[in-house]
C-alpha cells in the first residue's frame, strides 16, 4: 500500500518525503483546489522543485484539482489541468466530470484519480467513471464499512484509496449546505468549513460561546477545552438533550485496520491535512510509515504500538480518535 501525504507548502512536501511518504498531494494557489487558504499551496516554481525532489527519491506528486468550476470561469480550471501535465504530475485528482473529460481528451496518457469529492461510493459510480474517463484510482468517501470496501476491491480494476488518518466530515464532501448556510461561503471553493471571517468567540459569566455568523455553535463551561467552531461538530439541544447532534470533534485513525485493508487489496492510505503544519505532516507520516511497514512485513503478528497511538492522538481533533464508518454496520 502506498502512503499518500498532504502538502500545503514546499516545507510540508519535504517533510512528508523525508518521513517516508510514497506520494504527496498538493494544489495551486487558487480556487481550483479545495484547500485554498491564504498562505498555503504552491506556486508553479515550488511545484517544479517538489516534483524534482520527489522524482529524485522515486516518489510521486499528485496534483489536486478537486473543486468544481464556476460559471464563466471554466478556463481557469482547464489551465490547472494543463499546469499539472506540464509540471510533471504523476496523477491528477479530479471530481468534476467536465474536467475529467477535458483531461482525458487533451492528455490521454495523464493518470486520473477520482477525488473523494466525486462521492463514488458504489460499483456503478466507479465503473462509470472508469468507462467514461479511464480513471485509474478512486478515493473513497469516509462512509463505507470494511466489508463494503472489500466487496468493491473485488469487483473493480480501479485502484482503491482510503483515508487512514485525519479530520472527519458528515460526508457532504465539499458540498456542505450547513456550512454554506451559516457562513455564506461554499467550503468547496473557500477551502474551509468555518472561514475565519465568520468565527466569533464571546465570553460571558465565565462561559465561552462559539458562533458562526451569529449562529451559536457551542457553549463551553469555565475551563472546558474549546474546539474550533465547525457547525456539524457543535453541540445542540435536541429533544431536551444537549450533545453533539451530528458528529463529534474527533479524527479518523485506522492504525489497527491496516492488515485488513492491505489484505482486501486497498492500494493507498491517505492522510488528511493540507492545511496542517510541516510538523504535523512529518510526525503523522512517520507513524503511519512504521505501521504500514510492520503490517506488510508480518500481518499475522501485527499489533498497534502504544507510541504510535500516542503520536496520532496528539494530532487528533478534540484529542479523540475513531475508526469512523469502517466498523459501523451502516447499510
Amino acid at each position: 500500500m502506498e502512503l499518500v501525504a498532504p502538502a500545503g507548502s514546499l516545507a510540508a512536501l519535504k517533510a512528508a518525503l523525508q518521513a517516508g511518504a510514497d506520494a504527496v498531494y498538493l494544489g495551486l494557489k487558487n480556487a481550483t483546489n479545495a484547500r485554498n487558504f491564504a498562505g498555503l499551496n504552491f506556486s508553479e516554481t515550488d511545484i517544479r522543485s517538489g516534483v524534482a525532489l520527489a522524482r529524485g527519491l522515486g516518489r510521486k506528486v499528485l496534483f489536486a484539482i478537486n473543486t468544481f468550476p464556476q460559471p464563466g470561469r471554466t478556463q481557469e480550471w482547464r489551465a490547472a489541468v494543463d499546469a499539472a501535465h506540464d509540471l510533471g504530475a504523476h496523477a491528477v485528482i479530479l471530481a468534476d466530470p467536465g474536467l475529467l473529460a477535458y483531461a482525458r481528451d487533451r492528455y490521454p496518457h495523464l493518470r486520473l484519480h477520482l477525488s473523494v469529492q466525486g462521492s463514488a461510493t458504489h460499483l456503478d459510480a466507479i465503473e462509470l467513471m472508469r468507462e467514461q474517463f479511464n480513471i485509474q484510482r478512486v478515493v473513497l468517501p469516509r462512509v463505507l464499512t470494511l466489508n463494503e470496501i472489500a466487496k468493491l476491491a473485488r469487483q473493480t480494476t480501479v485502484e482503491i484509496e482510503v483515508f487512514g488518518f485525519g479530520s472527519l466530515c458528515v460526508m457532504a464532501e465539499g458540498r456542505c449546505l450547513l456550512s454554506s448556510f451559516a457562513t455564506g461561503d461554499s467550503p468547496n471553493n473557500k477551502g474551509v468549513c468555518s472561514p475565519a471571517h465568520a468565527v466569533r468567540w464571546t465570553e460571558q459569566n465565565g462561559q465561552l460561546d462559539a458562533r458562526l455568523n451569529g449562529i451559536l455553535i457551542d457553549r463551553y463551561a469555565p475551563g472546558e477545552p474549546a474546539a474550533y467552531p465547525t457547525l456539524c461538530k457543535g453541540r445542540f439541544e435536541v429533544d431536551g438533550e444537549f450533545d453533539h447532534a451530528l458528529e463529534e470533534p474527533t479524527s479518523l485513525n485506522a492504525l489497527s485496520l491496516l492488515p485488513q485493508l492491505a489484505q482486501m487489496g486497498v492500494r493507498a492510505i491517505k492522510i488528511e491535512g493540507r492545511q496542517r503544519s510541516p510538523a504535523y505532516v512529518a510526525q503523522v507520516v512517520a507513524t503511519l510509515r512504521a505501521a504500514i511497514d510492520a503490517a506488510q512485513a508480518a500481518p499475522a503478528r501485527y499489533s498497534v504500538r502504544p507510541d504510535w497511538q500516542a503520536s496520532l492522538a496528539r494530532h487528533a481533533e478534540g484529542s479523540q480518535t475513531t475508526q469512523g464508518a469502517f466498523e459501523r454496520p451502516w447499510k
